[in-house]
């Protein structure tokens, strides 16, 4: 099933649009590349498969290649714990470099996060590499193989009994009660700056997009949305840099987590939770309630938002393999969306503007960061 729903509350803009300027993108560029392994993800012209869908053009950034964590998280995650340490230390931020903290004992701090998986993930891996202390905090939904992953490079993983949104109170509990730094990449009031600076680290992300096009653009971009933050960060971008004129962005859900496409469709300007398990197997996307700073710039900008249940992503994983690109339950939806509406209801093409000269940018948000998982559904063949 796939649901639709167009903005029409695209005449005010966001204050937080200017926080996302070519500037700012460029200072994050700066700072990840000081990172030992980071280099630019791939992106991939899927032009034998454009012929498929109908449209003009199409690509994908494959962030199962992010520096040896299957995600893009770990772009913001960096980001704002560098961020962090630089302010404790009492360091210039104007020019911030991954080898320098390395060289620092930073022992004596501590972070603490809710996750999915992929957040957390980056900010343990994070953490470890400053020799610092991390707690994660996970839904009860979340699987081993996610466990595991962040385990790696935690201090220690609470799996906590409820879903992602009791997972983050917990962890703000926590990090009040032991005095440790909260690193969540959600906003609610009296707590912005931190998620701020994770939003624009993941500015890197749409950088590198517009490097790899060499002069082209795209028309379309889906963006798959759990908390809000990296769509945000993109939308605010794209405003910035074309105005009225910007691609058409598509905000994308699983329909068990439908906070935002519910609040758009409330329609009375404020962000709205959705609540019980949030159980899809998009598990990154397993969201029950916006992020303040993310509704803000999502629904004043965004043009349309589309809620779809599982088989759209298992769809969208398996045509993916197809094409020999990895891309876990949570970054293959949008292609999914795709092959769906081409293939059996071509209305969905209506809906959101999409015809023959269509350019789509789709971005893989993850790799097969369950691999057991990921290998059943690709391997059945229903």
């Amino acid at each position: 099933m796939i649901k639709i729903i167009s903005n029409k509350n695209r005449e005010e803009k966001s204050n937080l649009i200017a926080l996302f300027d070519e500037e700012s993108k460029n200072k994050v560029r700066v700072f990840h590349k000081t990172l030992n392994n980071y280099k630019a993800t791939p992106l991939i012209e899927m032009n034998n498969y454009a012929d498929k869908v109908g449209v003009n053009k199409l690509w994908v950034k494959d962030e199962s290649q992010r520096m040896g964590l299957n995600a893009f998280k770990v772009l913001g995650a960096s980001y704002a714990i560098t961020n962090i340490l630089y302010e404790k230390l009492g360091w210039d931020k104007e020019e911030l470099s991954f080898k320098k903290l390395l060289k620092a004992d930073l022992s004596q701090f501590t972070f603490v996060t809710a996750t999915d998986g992929n957040h957390g993930r980056g900010v343990a891996w994070i953490a470890n590499q400053f020799g610092c202390k991390s707690f994660v905090f996970m839904p009860n939904t979340s699987s081993e193989a996610r466990i595991n992953n962040i385990k790696e490079f935690a201090t220690e993983v609470f799996v906590v009994d409820g879903n992602y949104d009791f997972a983050s109170d917990k962890a703000k509990e926590y990090a009040e009660d032991e005095n440790a730094i909260l690193v969540q990449d959600s906003s609610w009031n009296g707590y912005e700056n931190i998620p701020l600076i994770i939003m624009q680290g993941y500015l890197t992300l749409i950088d590198e997009i517009y490097e790899q096009l060499n002069g082209d653009n795209f028309t379309h971009i889906f963006l798959h949305c759990g908390v809000g933050s990296m769509p945000a960060a993109i939308e605010a971008y794209l405003v910035n840099k074309f105005g009225s004129e910007k691609p058409i962005t598509i905000i994308v859900e699983p329909n068990k987590a439908e906070c935002f496409f519910k609040s758009i469709e409330i329609n009375d300007g404020e962000p709205h939770s959705v609540y019980g398990r949030l159980d899809s197997i998009m598990a990154g996307l397993s969201c029950g309630t916006p992020s303040k700073l993310a509704w803000d710039i999502i629904s004043k900008h965004s043009n349309y938002f589309v809620s779809c249940d599982d088989e759209i992503a298992i769809l969208g994983m398996k045509e993916f393999s197809k094409e020999k690109i990895v891309s876990g339950e949570s970054g293959a939806v949008s292609l999914g969306i795709l092959k769906y509406a081409y293939d059996n209801d071509k209305s969905i093409y209506e809906k959101l503007e999409i015809d023959s000269s269509s350019k789509i940018m789709l971005i893989s948000t993850e790799g097969d960061t369950d691999p057991s998982f990921y290998a059943s559904i690709i391997n059945d063949s229903n």
